[in-house]
């Protein structure tokens, strides 16, 4: 994304160390991981001996990483190592008994896949076509860590596969509200996670897919129209394939959104994660496709169910993150502008009944993919992340990515003055922002 490029990219905290003095070495056989969970201060963490990685990743042996408050995250060894601990956890213990071994075992299957591929003629749509690969679960399965090990692994064998994230209320990518991709060139960074410099977003606007669900189907296959279009031009990439990592509401229209999202990208392989019953009902709906492969894969143990706060907790995390950096390294720009020269604009005019509930001969009222016009004066506005879009015309919102995003801190509707916070200075890239329902109440600590 073009603009908020300072806070995207954040520098890594190679090298920091906390210094609290609480020093510890775990010692892991091979095949085994240590879990650990950040407490409130930042820990420090290092390969004493031996190789070890984390989210796929290969960890640089003897070098310090520093770990941000609140983080949950495994160090797994294949063949044994020692790891130096400095600062205090949250929690941290060892286990045996991991996933690993089946999940690597899927990525050499991929990987052949993508050979294959890229042996093909690219004059054969098909054959020429890497895995695309989309990983499916009930809330806190360990989706997201499954498609960063993919994803680290592939790009380790020298791959450059393409991430799409759809759980807009996490936001792996960017800012929750959002659907996004980013190509992968290089194993994932451990603490900074996926870059954003090359990223394709997408602004929903809202922290669940009930909220709108037509919108978000309509951004879904905006984001893989794009996609395809970019893979026709790169043999490369398309060789590579996706791995799409997807929302935890597996349920009732939440399955009905999932199916939308194999069809729309054309999985050729679903991994599910945690629930057998989702693993039938995907097999039985998909048998007919002989292109399709469903896989049932265990979680890890070391997954845990968070609670709405500690969900809530991470997503003012992450649009945090977005203005200030990892370890509060940024500082946003505030800016103060006229209601004249911004335009804001919703989308959706509420629920949609279907037609089957209507008088015969009756539409719709509500349009959830219409685009209204929003009062500047609207206290509405005070606290909430607005994208910056890409469209040239109200009409054109839906069809268009955005730039970055901004925050309002102040709605003086007597001197008709907006302020807003912005990871960039200067001019934005368009006067066209989007609203939604997130919002985020920045709090002192943010400040300082």
């Amino acid at each position: 994304m073009a603009y908020g490029g300072p806070s995207m990219n954040p520098p890594a905290m190679s090298g920091a160390v906390p210094g609290s003095g609480n020093i510890k070495q775990v010692k892991l056989e091979r095949e085994s991981e240590l879990r650990i969970e950040v407490s409130e201060e930042p820990l420090s963490l290092r390969v004493v001996n031996g190789t070890a990685e984390i989210f796929g990743s290969e960890l640089p042996p003897g070098n310090s990483l520093t770990f941000p408050p609140h983080l949950k995250f495994a160090v797994f060894t294949w063949y044994g190592a020692t790891i130096e601990i400095d600062g205090v956890t949250e929690t941290d213990y060892t286990a045996d008994e991991t996933p690993m071994v089946s999940y690597i075992n899927v990525h050499a299957i991929l990987d052949a896949r993508r050979r294959l591929a890229k042996a093909s003629s690219s004059d054969d749509p098909e054959s020429s076509q890497g895995p695309r690969v989309i990983v499916v679960g009930p809330t806190d399965s360990g989706k997201s860590t499954l498609t960063k090990m993919l994803l680290s692994w592939a790009a380790k064998q020298g791959w450059k596969p393409t991430f799409v994230d759809l759980d807009v209320g996490q936001g792996s990518i960017t800012i929750p509200g959002s659907i996004a991709a980013t190509p992968i060139e290089m194993p994932l960074d451990p603490v900074e996670g996926f870059p954003l410099d090359m990223a394709l977003v997408y602004y929903y606007g809202h922290a669940a897919p009930g909220n709108n669900v037509e919108l978000y189907k309509a951004l879904v296959k905006e984001l893989a129209q794009v996609l395809e279009r970019q893979f026709v031009g790169n043999p490369e990439s398309r060789a590579a394939g996706m791995v799409i990592n997807t929302m935890g509401w597996i349920d009732g229209v939440g399955y009905e959104l999932l199916l939308h999202a194999i069809d729309t990208f054309n999985a050729s392989v679903v991994l599910v994660l945690g629930q057998e019953k989702l693993f039938s009902m995907l097999k039985d709906v998909l048998k007919s496709k002989s292109n399709v492969d469903v896989v049932k894969l265990h979680k890890s143990g070391g997954v845990v169910a968070r609670t709405s706060k500690v969900r809530q907790r991470a997503r003012n995390y992450r649009i945090h993150e977005y203005f200030y950096g990892l370890s509060k390294e940024l500082s946003p720009y505030a800016n103060t502008t006229s209601f004249n020269d911004l335009q804001v604009f919703r989308i959706g005019g509420g629920p949609q009944a279907p037609k089957s509930a209507l008088p015969i001969g009756s539409d719709p009222v509500s349009n959830p993919l219409r685009v209204t016009p929003v009062n500047m004066d609207d206290r509405d506005l005070l606290h909430s992340v607005l994208a910056v879009s890409y469209a040239e015309e109200p009409d054109q919102i839906v069809s268009s990515n955005v730039s970055g995003f901004v925050y309002v801190t102040e709605v003086d509707v007597a001197r008709k003055k907006i302020t807003f916070l912005a990871p960039s200075p200067g001019i934005l890239p368009s006067k066209i922002l989007v609203a939604g329902s997130l919002s985020w109440l920045e709090s002192l600590e943010a400040r300082r």
